[in-house]
């Protein structure tokens, strides 16, 4: 009997060339079942897909929790503003000179309502959901690699099957040829034997095929490149035993354990938590906030604010002039008493003494004043509010968010009974299934044994002469037939526990 790589590496080369993706993971030579499970969660792209589902729904926790804390907001920002006339109000300003400005905001806020506090407890059950889903997600994967598995070992018991049959039909050709040369046979016998052999030939490469095909199958839904394929070695054993579970029990532990279900019950929990915040809008609501600010203003150039605090000291200095001369003539011929004329209306108004410029020490304060641009702020009196909002009428739709928060929680719960209807359901028809393909297994292994004695008589008559070479190949062929499809009655059976345990969300072995 030829090995099973001799087999697989024979039906590469029959396969088109130009495979030659690199794989980024590579299977072991032996793999288990256990072990492509494992290989399967890693690599499968669409798993893998599902499992991104996983952080937000957990950021979407953390944030509900974030809901109970202040928001902070800033802002920086600068402006710049050129010289000239402004009109505001029909009001004209004039700016002598371009100013730079630069300000800052920091403001605090929160508000708490009663959507607030139902926020984390929904998100959690939409958390619950996505977990469920990503636990569906597994199961299905699971499924699906076993029964490619069991595919693929299908698929090599029919090269065995195909094997044996060429086995046979060589030693029959052998036994014609030697017949018709002792003279006991005819040629046309030694050429149907012939024929057959090759048929054989031809079913033993089909099956080869089949079977290299299947193991690229097989790794291909684990998310790995079927490259390794012909050299891979399935360990794993399957021992076909006598089903003894209670349909029962099994619908009562999917019930309880299957993640679809669990899912539709997270579902319909956020649904009904969608209603009561949806109800929420009719509570008042309860917002506080509080900031910081600050500015600062610069002139481009100096000069025209010294220009124009020159203009004033002037008119200042006339303004104190012409009030001395007022109360000179007021208290003529008596002087006024001590202080009542201001004695140097130029130093009074800030003028040098000429009158012409500001004072030294005035104009520095001016130049020293237009400075600290951009962070040198002056910062505004602090400030807090706090409010309580109620919402009187929103053109209906508070109502309308209610209604459809009410349906959606309707739909979640009929979906739930939908689901259970459809697991019972499941679970029920696989267990027959199971049952009737292990009733189905053991008919076929008596026909086998019965088509093997069958072909033994053939083979016995056509020796001594009794029977003739057709004989023989009805009875090789039946036996072949048999062969197959007791194989196939075995893992039509495994393949209806895996099934069962599908329906079920559990492993049963």
């Amino acid at each position: 009997m030829r090995s099973r790589i001799a087999r697989l590496a024979l039906a590469v080369a029959l396969l088109p060339l130009g495979i030659s993706a690199q794989a980024e993971v590579s299977p072991p030579r032996q793999l288990s079942l256990t072990e492509a499970l494992s290989l399967a969660r890693q690599n499968s792209p669409s798993y893998r897909q599902t499992l991104n589902d996983a952080g937000p729904a957990a950021a979407e926790v953390r944030a509900a929790y974030g809901g109970f804390l202040p928001s902070v907001t800033s802002s920086l920002g600068g402006g710049y503003s050129r010289a000239g006339r402004q009109t505001l109000a029909n009001q004209i300003f004039s700016q002598g000179s371009s100013t730079i400005t630069s300000s800052y905001n920091i403001s605090v806020s929160m508000g708490i309502s009663y959507a607030q506090l139902l926020a984390p407890a929904q998100s959690k059950a939409q958390q619950r959901m996505t977990d469920e889903n990503i636990a569906t997600a597994a199961l299905s994967l699971a499924t699906d690699v076993t029964t490619q598995y069991l595919a693929a070992l299908r698929a090599d018991a029919s090269v065995g099957v195909a094997e044996q049959q060429v086995e046979r039909n060589e030693a029959f050709r052998l036994q014609a040829q030697a017949l018709y040369d002792v003279g006991r046979g005819n040629l046309v016998e030694v050429r149907q034997a012939e024929v057959a052999k090759a048929n054989a030939d031809v079913q033993l490469l089909r099956s080869t095929q089949q079977a290299l095909d299947a193991r690229i199958e097989l790794l291909r839904r684990m998310g790995l490149s079927g490259e390794s394929a012909a050299t891979l070695e399935l360990t794993e054993q399957f021992s076909l035993t006598e089903p003894a579970w209670d349909l029962a029990s099994l619908q009562a532990e999917a019930r309880r354990q299957h993640p679809q279900l669990r899912a539709a019950q997270a579902r319909e929990d956020a649904a009904d938590l969608g209603v009561r915040s949806a109800r929420s809008a009719y509570l008042p609501s309860l917002g506080i906030s509080t900031g910081l600010s600050g500015f600062t203003q610069q002139a481009t150039s100096v000069d025209p604010l010294i220009a124009n605090a020159l203009g004033g000291a002037q008119s200042a200095m006339t303004n104190c002039a012409f009030q001395n001369a007022i109360l000179e003539r007021l208290t003529s011929p008596h002087p006024a008493p001590n202080g009542g004329i201001i004695p140097d209306c130029r130093a009074y108004a800030g003028l040098n003494e000429t009158g012409t410029a500001l004072q030294p020490g005035i104009e520095q304060q001016i130049r020293d004043a237009n400075t600290g641009w951009p962070f040198s702020f002056t910062r505004q009196p602090w400030s807090v509010s706090v409010g309580l909002s109620l919402t009187i009428f929103d053109g209906f739709s508070r109502e309308a968010r209610v209604s459809q928060a009410r349906a959606t929680a309707d739909d979640a719960r009929e979906s739930l009974r939908e689901q259970r209807l459809l697991v019972d359901g499941q679970v029920q028809s696989a267990l027959l299934s199971v049952e009737t393909n292990w009733r189905a297994a053991e008919i076929a292994d008596a026909n086998r044994v019965a088509a093997a004695d069958q072909l033994s008589l053939a083979t016995e008559r056509y020796r001594i002469g009794s029977g003739n070479a057709l004989e023989v190949t009805d009875a090789q062929n039946a036996v072949t037939q048999a062969e197959a499809a007791y194989v196939n009655a075995i893992y039509d059976y495994h393949t209806a526990v895996a099934l069962l345990e599908a329906a079920v969300g559990h492993t049963l072995r």
